[in-house]
Formats: structure tokens, C-alpha cells, sequence
């Protein structure tokens, strides 16, 4: 039986949960069903899981240097007539796209390509939290037009469906919710492994509580309100340290209102980028997730999956992943005492945060295995392949 040639198309793999998802679905769909190409733009910070994947797929991956994030109309015309000379070298049956503006491009470059289902996986929006009105409803114009282009959208939370539902972007037959999956036996595997002295190595006693956020450092994430609440838990909890695993635009201005709010330096440790962020995660009392706008937040089920208790804001597909008041506490956005009244409700009661951990690790097994992802993105495909074919 031949292959179905699928494309993966993402504008590039850097540490994200779309990469993971990418990664995910290019090594576990039937290798005897599929024949898969991912198309990428350059990428620079790599997990090692994303670095091993990329090294041993080399020969199937198509790497388009204009591709990239930012925008910049010369180089996204340059990525669009690029794309649209693979697709139309290559005759995928499926182009699988991911994320905003490889989303973008791919579909409206692949269907002109002709003879591809189109499909798209937004992994979140930018409709608000990101921008200003202006911007924001352009960018929703931009996504109304992708919409004449496209076959299939594959969400991640309901709440991503509705919002493309109530923005009339495309109509509810062409859009599917598959809750996004993690490594679970893997990720599991790392927190048996995790060690105290993991501690000891980061320069915190092993008797010290640590609370920590993992995020790109941008406005939408929140940041600034998870610095705020740093002192009004300091005053209730002493022997508290926090830390912030990740980079972005906004580091410097975090560490200088740090210094503002006189939080000592040993009190708040900037980790940058880290390869070992499971590990970090795994040693952690609270994760904390102060977004504005969030699509899921995998952090959130790595973390519930291996037994840290959330804080996070209500806002997105959070409610979604994270069960109030059963696997962590949500609060509204933009209010650093919220955060900081959780943060330290969890502190105080350790039986609490302890039936967190079960009912976070049962939650995650049952409802968002890598496995089951994979399988319902299996049954799209065949669906979009059997329309074509009757």
C-alpha cells in the first residue's frame, strides 16, 4: 500500500509545546501508514529531546531559511513562495500546519499548491493578550482569510473552539479538539530520577520551599505579576525561594523590578534557558502560570503529572488542563495579590497540597497521554483522506 505524504510545518522547533506536539506526531504515526516531512524554518534554542529528533530525521527535513517568527514582509513573501515550490515539488496529501504564521503561509501556499488537504493546529491564538485592538482584529482578518483555505482545524481546548467559533473564523464541522499529549512514561521516569540535591546545586537548602514559573519571559506570560507577588509571600513565608526558568524580551525589566520591590537576589533566581527543565520542575513545591493568554501550558501537565501543585491565572485553555481547588488553585489575571494569596494557601497546608499531587498525576494519565493524541490526529487524517476519495 503506498504512503500518504503528510507534511509537518512549523516555523521552527525551538523549546515550546507546539515543538513537543510537532515531535510527538512526526515519531509516532505509523511510519507504515505515513510518510512525513517537516518543514522548519532555523531554529536556536533546541531541547535536547528537539536536538536528538532533529538530528536523526535530518533526511526528512526540509529547512526554509526565510522562515521565522517575527515579521518581516520580504522575508514571509520570500518563505511563501518557497513553501509553495515544495508543496508543489513534494504532492503531500496532507499539509499539517502549526502555529500562527507558518499557519498562515502553509495554508494559503499548500491549497494553491493544489491536490493537499489543508490542516491547522494553532496551538492557542493571538486574538487578545497579545496586542492592541488594532493589531489584534488584523490578525483575525488575517485568520478569516487562511479560513477560505483550509480543511480542518485541530484545537487544543474547547475554549480555542469557541473563541474560533464566535469569531465566525471557520464553521463548527471543520473544527476538532484534541486535548494536547505528553511523554507520560518519560516524564514520569524523570521524576523518579529527580534529586534533592538538584537543590543544593541551584544554591537552595534542602529544607527550603521552592516556588517557580517556567515560560518565555514575554508580556503575555505574565511575569511581572508573578514578581509582585514574591514579597506579599515573603512576609508570611520566610524560607521561601523562587525561581523563573526561561528568556525573552522582558528578563532585564523582571530582574530590575525584583530589585525594586528590594526582593533579595538569593530570594529570586533568574535560570535563563535550561535543558534540564523537567528536572527543575520536578523538585518544584508550586508551579506557578500568571499568563493573560494561554493555549494549555504543558508545563502545567508535566508538572500535575509528576506531582507539583499549580497556581495559575483562569484565562485560555488553563481551566481546562487544570482542575480549581483539585489539582491547583486558578485566580484572575493580572492580580499579583491573587497569585500571592494562593501561592501561600498552598505553603500552609501540606495535606492539601499532597492531594494535589494524587489527584494531578490520575488527572494527566487518564486524559492527556501523548498516545491518545496521536491516534485522534490518526482518525482526522483518514477522515479528511476518505472525504477526498467519495
Amino acid at each position: 500500500m503506498e504512503k500518504v505524504k503528510v507534511a509537518q510545518v512549523i516555523t521552527r522547533m525551538d523549546w515550546a509545546g507546539s515543538t513537543d506536539i510537532v515531535r510527538i506526531l512526526t515519531e509516532n504515526l505509523d511510519k507504515n501508514k505515513y510518510e512525513i516531512k517537516l518543514i522548519i524554518g532555523k531554529s536556536k534554542n533546541l531541547t535536547p529531546k528537539n536536538k536528538r529528533f532533529l538530528e536523526c530525521f535530518r533526511d526528512n527535513v526540509i529547512v526554509v531559511p526565510f522562515l521565522r517568527r517575527e515579521i518581516n514582509l520580504l522575508l514571509d513573501l520570500l518563505s511563501f513562495f518557497s513553501l509553495y515550490l515544495i508543496f508543489k515539488r513534494e504532492k503531500f496529501a496532507i499539509i499539517h500546519t502549526h502555529t500562527s504564521k507558518a499557519g498562515f503561509l502553509g495554508r494559503i501556499s499548500g491549497k494553491l499548491a493544489g491536490g493537499s488537504k489543508i490542516v491547522y493546529m494553532p496551538h492557542g491564538h493571538i486574538f487578545y493578550g497579545y496586542f492592541n485592538s488594532f493589531i489584534s482584529n488584523f490578525f483575525i482578518f488575517l485568520e478569516k482569510l487562511a479560513g477560505f483555505f483550509t480543511d480542518e482545524i485541530i484545537a487544543l481546548t474547547n475554549l480555542e473552539k469557541n473563541d474560533f467559533l464566535s469569531l465566525k473564523i471557520m464553521p463548527e464541522e471543520k473544527i476538532a479538539v484534541v486535548p494536547s499529549g505528553i511523554e507520560i512514561k518519560e516524564i514520569l521516569e524523570v521524576k523518579n530520577k529527580s534529586s534533592p540535591a538538584l537543590k543544593e546545586k541551584l544554591g537552595f537548602r534542602l529544607e527550603d520551599k521552592l516556588v517557580g514559573m517556567t515560560s518565555r519571559l514575554e508580556p503575555v506570560k505574565g511575569g511581572i505579576y508573578f514578581i509582585e507577588a514574591i514579597p506579599l509571600v515573603l512576609k508570611r513565608f520566610a524560607d521561601v525561594k523562587f525561581l523563573i526558568v526561561g528568556e525573552g524580551s522582558q528578563k532585564k525589566f523582571l530582574m530590575r523590578r525584583a530589585r525594586e520591590l528590594d526582593i533579595e537576589e538569593d530570594r529570586v533566581l533568574f535560570l535563563g534557558w535550561r535543558k534540564d527543565v523537567l528536572e527543575i520542575i520536578s523538585i518544584l513545591d508550586i508551579l506557578v502560570q500568571p499568563s493573560l493568554n494561554e493555549a494549555v501550558g504543558r508545563s502545567l501537565l508535566e508538572a500535575q503529572l509528576m506531582g507539583v501543585p499549580i497556581v495559575a491565572t483562569s484565562v485560555g485553555g488553563i481551566p481546562e488542563v487544570v482542575q480549581n481547588k483539585r489539582t491547583g488553585l486558578l485566580v484572575k489575571p493580572k492580580d499579583s495579590q491573587a497569585l500571592a494569596r494562593a501561592i501561600i494557601e498552598l505553603l500552609e497546608d501540606d495535606e492539601k497540597r499532597k492531594s494535589y499531587f494524587q489527584a494531578g498525576q490520575n488527572w494527566v494519565k487518564e486524559n492527556f497521554s501523548s498516545q491518545k493524541m496521536v491516534e485522534k490526529i490518526d482518525r482526522i487524517y483518514k477522515s479528511l483522506l476518505s472525504n477526498e476519495s467519495s
